[in-house]
């Protein structure tokens, strides 16, 4: 990364000044949504709201001011600014151009909608009714509709708009092409898996696993792969996630539950996400560059630490024994070889979060379809829950007993977080590629053995983290693999690594 330019654009500077007090809005949300995930009072609820409603309202306004407009279309036009600079200038004229479209008083109540609609879905999650959210999910999406409609271009489909926001260049004719491959080459896998005679135990993983192990654990194997605790913070929410003010204060949670490997591998994930943030370079941080290049590439770099570093056997070699130190009567005759076989088995299930690495996608392919029946196809709230049972039972062989376990899991719709869903798929597809790139150039299983994932996780810093969202994530991956993204890495990978585990033949 070049360093910073010694010359300072005036202009420049003037807009930079403007756009660091809109992160400080931003930054001031940050903070309250991590505070209502974490600590905050169930009561605390509607008048926070209004809070967050009046932060996203200075946020738009200075965005929007003819003023950054202006600097922006003045900044566009000098000869002496930076790579960066320009980049960032790029950067903030996107942002302007999806928030100027929204008419203040919308953007402002669709903020205090969201924040109080997470509330809603968790007591209805809690209480198993669908119905206690759902007239707050279908104004949620007519809002979403109503702001990409302002911001489509001729004949843009609506939910197109919204796939842009999280990942650039992946659109619904790319994404139906991708999940039509994996449709076709998982679910035939899946069934060869469920019917081969090949069984796997893992009823050791679950069982009187204390808490304050589990933390004591959680805590060493984000510090083992690489999260800086010196730049970052663990706690526990209802659903684990990362957060991030800049590159110097990085924010995960994880969950506890019987299960010992559910909070061990949402750390090792959420680490993932954290390593990133914390690799993106000073000179990026804090401005509308400072961040991961898209969702799908975020995810590309958690479910690379998660599955592909920690589901690997080599990656147990060294630290196994701690493992055991801390769980020595749960895991008491349990080997490396048994444990790792554990932690890899494929089992339908139906919540996403806890999916194996096989399955996961299929979780996403559902979510997938119905975001664009919704979107695309008006379709009616009321028959979601049928019709989420009706794909898991289709693609997963399973079918939820309740919504609680069904279309209530995730939080995401209940964040107005339309077209978010395909980054997870896409984001296992670009790791699976990441990994093979890898592979050619160094003894991978070799440096896990060896304790050695600092080579590894530079490597990515290199290629990925540190550029933020200089380039987009199809341009990360051509610089770093030499070919454009491409999805049969990740089938390969699946089957060879599932091919093997269970026996399958061809």
């Amino acid at each position: 990364m070049n360093q910073k330019e010694n010359h300072k654009n005036q202009i420049f500077e003037a807009l930079s000044d403007r756009l660091e007090r809109a992160m400080a809005y931003q930054t001031a949300l940050t903070l309250l949504e991590w505070d209502n995930e974490t600590l905050a009072p169930v009561q605390a609820g509607a008048l926070t709201s209004r809070v967050q409603g009046t932060l996203s309202a200075a946020y738009q306004e200075v965005m929007t001011s003819s003023e950054v407009k202006l600097l922006i279309s003045q900044c566009e036009k000098q000869p002496d600014l930076s790579r960066v600079e320009r980049d960032i200038v790029r950067e903030a004229k996107e942002d302007v151009e999806k928030l100027d479209c929204i008419p203040p008083e919308e953007y402002r109540a669709f903020q205090e909608l969201v924040s109080e609609s997470t509330r809603i879905w968790v007591k209805a999650k809690k209480e198993q009714d669908f119905s206690a959210f759902a007239p707050t999910l279908q104004k949620i999406i007519s809002y979403q509709k109503k702001f990409a409609g302002y911001r489509a271009k001729d004949g843009q489909k609506l939910y197109d708009v919204m796939l842009d926001d999280y990942e650039k260049d992946f659109n619904m004719e790319k994404l139906d092409a991708f999940f039509q491959c994996l449709k076709k080459e998982l679910v035939p896998l899946l069934k060869q898996i469920t019917e081969s005679r090949v069984r796997v135990d893992d009823a050791f993983l679950t069982g009187d696993y204390p808490e304050e192990k589990q933390r004591k654990l959680a805590e060493y194997m984000a510090s083992y792969v690489g999260f800086d605790f010196e730049k970052g913070v663990l706690a526990t929410s209802a659903h684990p996630f990362t957060t991030n003010l800049h590159n110097r204060d990085v924010r995960i949670t994880t969950h506890y539950q019987d299960r010992v490997d559910s909070s061990l591998f949402s750390v090792i994930h959420e680490a993932g996400h954290g390593i990133y943030e914390q690799g993106i370079a000073d000179e990026l941080t804090q401005t509308p560059v400072g961040q991961g290049a898209s969702m799908g590439m975020h995810e590309s770099q958690s479910r690379f630490f998660e599955n592909i570093i920690g589901r690997n056997e080599a990656f147990w070699v060294p630290v196994y024994g701690t493992l055991k130190d801390l769980f020595p009567d749960q895991l008491r005759g349990v080997g490396r070889e048994m444990f790792v076989r554990a932690i890899n088995k494929v089992e339908p299930g139906l919540i996403r979060t806890e999916a194996d690495e096989l399955t996961y996608s299929l979780h996403v392919l559902v979510r997938y379809e119905l975001e664009k029946q919704l979107i695309e196809e008006d379709l009616d709230v009321e028959k979601l829950p049928e019709l989420w049972a009706d794909k898991y039972e289709e693609y997963l062989g399973v079918r939820p007993d309740h919504v609680a376990e069904g279309v209530l899991q995730d939080i995401h719709w209940a964040q107005g977080s339309f077209g978010y869903f395909p980054s997870y798929a896409l984001g296992s597809a670009f790791g699976a590629q990441i990994y093979a790139c890898m592979k050619r150039e160094m003894d991978f299983d070799k440096l896990l053995e060896d304790g050695k994932i600092d080579v590894i996780r530079e490597y990515l810093r290199e290629h990925i983290h540190q550029h933020g969202k200089l380039k987009t994530s199809r341009q990360l991956i051509r610089d770093m693999t030499g070919e454009d993204f491409n999805p049969q890495y990740y089938v390969d990978y699946l089957k060879e690594k599932y091919g093997k585990l269970y026996q399958l033949e061809g």
